[in-house]
Formats: C-alpha cells, structure tokens, sequence
C-alpha cells in the first residue's frame, strides 16, 4: 500500500465512494448543466449467484451483470459501490421474486426514482439420453431483465435453447433424406405467474423436431436422427408451437418467441419471430 494511504477499514478509505468523516463526498455535489442521466451505473460485473433449480432446490451458477438507476440533473455523480454491496446482499438467492426485492434496495440506496438491471446466466439441466440413458449437463443461457419505479415494476426472463429441425419442404421434395440443422429458440416472457426454467425449456425442446444433448450413444444418434425426420418443422412451427405450449402453462402478461436456423445449405439462417399481450388480446377479444 503507497505511503499516505494507510487506513483501518474501508470506511476510511479515501478512494471509496461513500463519505468517511470529514471527506468530501464530490458524487453529491450539484452539478450546473442541467442534464439528467437516464441509466448510470456498473457493467459487466461478474459474480456468483444462487437461482432456484426444480431438481435440486437451488442452483450456484456464474452471472454477468449490469445494474443502472436513473440520476437527477442537479446531482454530479451516482455511488458505484452501493450498487456491489447491494447486489451481494441478494446474490445468494435470486430467485425470481427477489430479483426485484434487489432492484427496489438499489432504487433506495441511490436516492433514485428508477432502477434497472439485465443479469446473464448459465443454467445446467441433468438430461439422459434417450435410449443408452447416459447422463449429461445440457446448458442454456439464460437472463433477466428488470425495472423497478415506485409505480412500476417490470421483469423478463430469458430462456436460450438449442433445438434440431429438419426441412419439410426438402423432406417433401428429396427422394431420400433432408437438410437438417441445429438452431435457437429464445423464450422471453414478462413475469406473471411462477415457473420453473426447466418447463419453458420442455416446451421448446418439444417444439422442435428433436432436441440435443450434451453426451449420445450411437443408439442415441439413431434414434434422434429417425425421430427428427419423422417430424420435420420450420421456423414458423417451432415458434407457433413455443406460443401455444406457453399459452397451456400459464397467464403471462406479455411474451415473445424466436427462432433462428443456422441452415445447413444455405448461407444464412432462416428465423421466425411471435410475440403475445395479454392486453391486447383482451381489447381484440372482450
């Protein structure tokens, strides 16, 4: 440590942000140009955390986040480590619901009307493969997203699932086989009522041709290769199915479904996209 920067804590540390006695405290200062700041904040953050898991009751898992609050336009400058210390209050249980307890605390502690944060995560499912039964880790990325005012509250969940489809249309037209590729399928729904991850990831999965998996057995390969010929899909099925099978599981006020094929002949993917409101249906349909 430099000479002239010996402290006891980190409350007395003069290169930390919160005010220790007698320091200045310069992010609080009034600033004269009159421009308030929409989003401010920490980005790329990495740590871990802990999300609810339907197997195994919970999950420790590594994220990538990004935590903002809104800044008014006589204030110099937000407190970046109030934003860290709140977050690692909250980082051992994230699930959904307490997801936005956190982002309430962060409004709170930045004296802020709005704050706002988008968390990327890994998820790991233990999946068998279909005939040999052999266990794997199957991965998904997966992210939250939200909004917290004193009126307002606003959270999206993301799901990323790889999925296989077969052309129908080159299935119809080839006297043997048919292109075949492996895609994603990206669910976002705005929270409504609770769900596990595992079950939009069923639902996707189902929605494809076949799904894939992280270890197969020849047997395996035989079998996911025959089911997905024998249900050929394009984009535009995989996302009308991905919206009905999310209609069967529950009330979501708003969602929205994409897929995209990296095409196996063609020099760029093939994507279809749906999204629902609620709202909207209601006033179409009283």
């Amino acid at each position: 440590m430099s000479q002239g920067h010996l402290v006891k804590d980190a409350a007395d540390c003069p290169l930390c942000d919160d005010k220790p006695v007698g320091m200045a405290d310069v992010q609080s200062m009034k600033d004269e140009r009159r421009v308030p700041i929409k989003k401010v904040g920490v980005k790329g953050l990495r740590y871990p955390i802990t999300v609810l898991d339907r197997a195994n009751s919970l999950q420790h898992t590594t994220a990538t986040v990004n935590l903002y609050a809104d800044l008014p336009h006589d204030f110099k400058g937000t407190h970046m480590s109030r934003f860290i210390e709140v977050f690692n209050e909250h980082r051992k249980d994230l699930s959904m619901p307490r997801f936005l307890s956190m982002l309430d605390e962060v409004r709170l502690a930045l004296d802020a009307q709005t704050a706002y944060s988008d968390l990327h995560f890994t998820y790991f499912i233990e999946k068998a493969a279909p005939v040999s039964a052999q266990k794997s880790m199957m991965s998904y990325d997966c992210s939250y997203e939200g909004r917290v005012s004193k009126s307002e509250r606003e959270f999206w969940v993301t799901v990323n699932v790889p999925v296989q489809t077969v052309c129908p249309c080159s299935k119809a037209i080839s006297e043997y086989g048919a292109h075949n590729q492996r895609g994603i399928v990206s669910v976002s729904v705005q929270l409504g009522p609770f769900f596990w991850i595992e079950e939009l990831v069923a639902i996707v999965e189902r929605s494809a041709s076949s799904d894939v998996y992280t270890l197969l057995k020849r047997d395996d390969e035989k079998y996911l290769t025959e089911k997905a010929f024998d249900n050929p899909r394009f984009v535009e099925d995989v996302v009308r199915e991905v919206y009905v099978g999310l209609l069967a599981i529950g009330s979501f006020p708003r969602f929205k479904v994409q897929a995209e094929n990296f095409e196996s002949i063609h020099n760029h993917s093939a994507y279809a996209c749906v999204e629902y409101d609620r709202a909207e249906q209601e006033a179409r349909n009283p």
